[in-house]
């Protein structure tokens, strides 16, 4: 199979939408991983590759051109259909905006209806327009943070905000922290951990000042480790210390018997539309299931059923936010970031509950 490598600079952009799952560069590109054939949207939940297997192509056309196919989990190539294409357009329109366009102007530039556009365009991206492009605005900031030598100042003007009141105003739940300490990578944010052993194998709890901020579940407690310094590559992650233990404990009790609950706090960071799917999951009671598209429906954006499967699999909190109790629509089991007997066990202990 053929790679295609864009220069350094443009590549590192790339990896780190990859790496960042950043569903406001789906349609821009796609990444293609040479060990499993398969190609995928940025904002794919799937594993991450090593980044020497990625090679990354402009269209699924060009993907599938080079010997890939498309990912099943996030389904790329639905965004070369006629009206992904045109989707595609708006995405475009929006992200090389100075400054936020009304629905009115951005239907008219692709040449569709303003209704139209707002209905299809969530039904493919899961978010509005103007969702999109407040997903957007945070990622131009994150990547102009990201400079070392930047200013904060500019990179919150450079990302379209007409004011800095306006934009401190947001700052905590786009960065989850100060821009001047995201600036910093995230240095000197804590994040207290603790790995313990559950029936379901090795769980990780990482908590930040404003609550819980991961639940990982696995077989080897290196790799949770790994797989939380991923998500919070600058940050100062501490063992957690004896007091910490007793949240650990809390998690292990919820693992074991899901339908007590918990009354943990909980950090949860997510796009506006994960943040509705997931207080949809939240809402689903132990002991009982709901389809992909039952929560689809219920957030409002029926259409929108490969994007409630992608929030729901990047989902970082495990039995916090149920995503175990979500199946298909004929009630079969369908995958599980954390593997399908995992899911299985969890639903069997609340149905004997």
């Amino acid at each position: 199979m053929a790679t295609q490598r864009p220069c350094d600079t443009e590549r590192d952009r790339r990896w780190q939408a990859v790496v960042q799952r950043d569903a406001s560069a789906d349609g821009s590109f796609v990444y293609a991983v040479l060990t499993t054939g398969v190609y995928c949207r940025p904002s794919c939940p799937s594993r991450r590759a090593k980044p020497e297997n990625v090679s990354f192509h402009d269209s699924p056309q060009d993907a599938e051109a080079a010997g890939y196919r498309p990912c099943k989990r996030c389904a790329p190539d639905a965004l070369s259909s006629p009206i992904a294409v045109l989707v595609e357009r708006a995405c475009r329109i929006i992200e090389q905006a100075d400054e936020p366009l009304g629905l009115l102007e951005l239907a008219e530039r692709v040449g569709l209806s303003s209704s139209y556009l707002h209905h299809r365009f969530k039904a493919v991206t899961g978010l509005t327009p103007r969702a999109y492009a407040k997903a957007h605005q945070a990622h131009r900031v994150r990547e102009a943070l990201s400079d070392p030598d930047g200013d904060v100042t500019q990179a919150i003007h450079g990302a379209g905000f007409r004011s800095s009141g306006r934009f401190y105003e947001n700052a905590d739940a786009m960065l989850g922290m100060t821009p001047t300490t995201y600036k910093r990578g995230g240095r000197d944010t804590a994040i207290r951990f603790a790995v313990g052993e559950c029936s379901l194998g090795s769980v990780l709890v990482a908590c930040s000042a404003r609550g819980v901020c991961a639940i990982l579940l696995g077989d080897d407690p290196d790799d949770l480790v790994r797989d939380l310094q991923d998500r919070f590559p600058q940050a100062e992650l501490d063992a957690g210390e004896a007091s910490f233990e007793s949240w650990v404990a809390q998690v292990i009790g919820l693992i074991d018997d899901p339908a007590l609950g918990t009354e943990l706090p909980l950090d949860i960071r997510g796009t506006a539309f994960q943040q509705r799917v997931w207080q949809a999951l939240r809402e689903i009671p132990a002991g009982t299931t709901a389809s992909y598209t039952e929560i689809a429906e219920r957030i409002g954006s029926p259409a929108a059923v490969r994007a409630v499967a992608r929030a729901c699999a990047a989902n970082p909190l495990a039995v916090a936010i149920p995503c175990h109790r979500v199946v298909r629509q004929d009630g079969n089991l369908s995958g599980y970031r954390w593997g399908i007997e995992r899911k299985r066990a969890l639903l069997e202990r609340e149905a004997d509950a």
